[in-house]
């Protein structure tokens, strides 16, 4: 019986040496990961669902340079830590453009988007607003404490695989965890 491990080796080893098929069979377990990583970061759930796409892609083409003395998730969440800042740097970048923009065409108007007023059975409604009211909490928190957050909490990474993909010592991410969700 091989361990997890073991078998993550092989799969990349043979992705590597041109079963590039298995490659989303080596990425599966992981998407979910990729994408909340990236969305602790950018915090919209469009630039995450984009910024994991492109995680995976870069993890892909990067494969070849993957040494196995690290954890693939580690491997895997560091380069989507990369992507989500990358986005939000863009992000800032462009806002700034436009809010330059917006003050030469002072006066312009642009309407409000339509809202969808249709009847929503109560139970999702409830569903749906602790989903956002935990979103907007974990959201809200500096930057540090929520990626120690959703590293450790919500993709059930250890302390020295977080530290890891943050570049930071367990201490560290331990003391942040207890102050995220002291916070929360």
């Amino acid at each position: 019986m091989q361990t997890a491990a073991a078998r993550e080796a092989e799969l990349i080893a043979r992705i590597v040496g041109g079963e590039k098929e298995l490659f989303h069979e080596l990425i599966r377990p992981y998407e979910r990961m990729v994408y909340l990583t990236v969305l602790s970061i950018v915090k919209n759930e469009a630039d995450a669902e984009d910024g994991a796409q492109e995680a995976v892609i870069n993890a892909y083409r990067h494969l070849g340079s993957f040494r196995s003395e690290a954890k693939f998730s580690t491997w895997l969440t560091t380069i989507a830590i990369n992507e989500g800042k990358k986005r939000l740097r863009k992000a800032k970048a462009l806002e700034n453009s436009l809010e330059e923009e917006a003050e030469e065409k002072e006066g312009d108007y642009t309407p409000a988007s339509l809202t969808d007023w249709r009847g929503v059975p109560l139970e999702a409604l409830e569903r749906q607003e602790l989903r956002d009211a935990l979103r907007k909490a974990v959201a809200s928190l500096p930057d540090n404490y929520r990626q120690v957050f959703t590293l450790r909490d919500l993709e059930e990474l250890n302390t020295e695989e977080t530290a890891e993909a943050l570049g930071l010592t367990p201490g560290v991410v331990k003391v942040r965890l207890h102050r995220a969700r002291i916070l929360l």
